[in-house]
């Protein structure tokens, strides 16, 4: 098949994003498909689209070329933005028509938030993942949880507050994040009237509207779900602070457990919530859900990640690996459940 894996972007998770981008189309290689990496807004000259599924060019040079290219983003953003340009680069929508199926590299804004699913529905581009809807539920906080809390899916409580307005009353210690960051991006623990105002001042960095949200204290897990079933509890461990960026990111930062050292049926508890969370939200093909298990072990679901990152240290394909679904399976499997719902 010929398959564009569309990566890079303009949000705060790009790097990360060309980081899954170079690991994904290195495995859809592997498997025998005409694949190749496009940044979603960079795109490439007209020069190399003639042979850009043919070509087996230097991935790892790519990924790091594309990374150089970082810190002009904003300015390039500016740019269009105010020539009312189009956010796609130049020839990525042409390449992905042309493509059999596009896999969706992307984390965070402009990537995960239904807003590329949108316009490849009506373009009839063909793309894994979740479809536009679901992908927009999940990726607000503040929506998901007028979504999921209704369910009955128990997620800790919290207060949606836009920029410029006050809250009146705040139990410390609490979580301040963006509403709809990713990678823990912009995101803080306070626990005084300071550190409040300081985690705010952040969150706001990013976004007009925060989410402000009860701590909860207890250990931290991870249960992806494939095509609707969950695969094994995975439990992450910062080795200091929580679960932020550079945790996430940082090889070495964490000690993450697969399957997680938890009772049966805490850990059956926690795919069932995993399991519902994607259905209430509509959510396919393949995501992961994140939760907190705390001292009483009541779990709380935080947030469902419709484009989980595939970057080495990455959860998902732990959690496969515990079932025996090898790296170069998983991506062939996602493109197999992305494939079937055009069928």
């Amino acid at each position: 098949m010929r398959i564009v894996v569309l990566a890079g972007g303009t949000s705060t998770e790009r790097d990360v994003s060309l980081v899954t981008g170079y690991r994904v189309c290195e495995s859809l290689r592997r498997n025998g498909h005409e694949a190749n990496m496009l940044d979603i807004f960079l795109g490439v000259d007209d020069s190399e689209v003639k042979t850009f599924f043919t070509e087996k060019n230097d991935l790892g040079e790519l990924s790091d070329n594309l990374k150089k290219k970082t810190a002009d983003i904003p300015a390039e953003v500016k740019r269009r933005t105010e020539a009312r340009e189009s956010f796609f680069g130049r020839n990525v929508l042409e390449l992905c028509k042309e493509a059999d199926m596009v896999f969706m590299g992307l984390h965070g804004s402009n990537g995960e938030d239904g807003k590329v699913q949108a316009t490849f529905d009506l373009l009839g581009i063909r793309y894994t993942g979740t479809d536009y809807l679901s992908s927009a539920i999940s990726m607000s906080k503040e929506l998901a949880k007028k979504v999921l809390v209704p369910e009955g899916i128990p997620m800790p409580k919290g207060v949606t507050l836009h920029k410029g307005h006050k809250i009146e009353y705040v139990p410390f210690p609490c979580v301040v994040k963006p509403c709809c960051g990713g990678s823990s991006v912009g995101v803080s623990i306070a626990h005084n009237e300071k550190e409040f105002e300081d985690a705010l001042d952040e969150a706001f960095s990013y976004e007009d509207t925060v989410l402000v949200e009860e701590f909860v204290d207890g250990r931290e897990f991870s249960v992806a779900v494939l095509d609707g079933k969950a695969l094994p509890v995975i439990e992450i461990e910062p080795l200091e602070g929580f679960y932020d960026y550079k945790n996430k990111y940082k090889a070495g930062s964490t000690k993450e457990t697969c399957p997680a050292n938890i009772p049966e049926d805490i850990a059956s508890q926690m795919q069932f919530w995993a399991e519902k969370c994607c259905q209430a939200a509509g959510v396919t093909t393949y995501a992961r859900v994140d939760e907190l298990l705390d001292k009483n072990n009541n779990i709380f679901c935080l947030e469902i990640n419709t484009l989980p990152g595939m970057t080495d240290t990455s959860l998902i394909p732990q959690e496969a690996a515990a079932v025996g679904i090898s790296y170069d399976e998983l991506t062939e499997k996602i493109i197999e459940i992305s494939l079937a719902k055009y069928e």
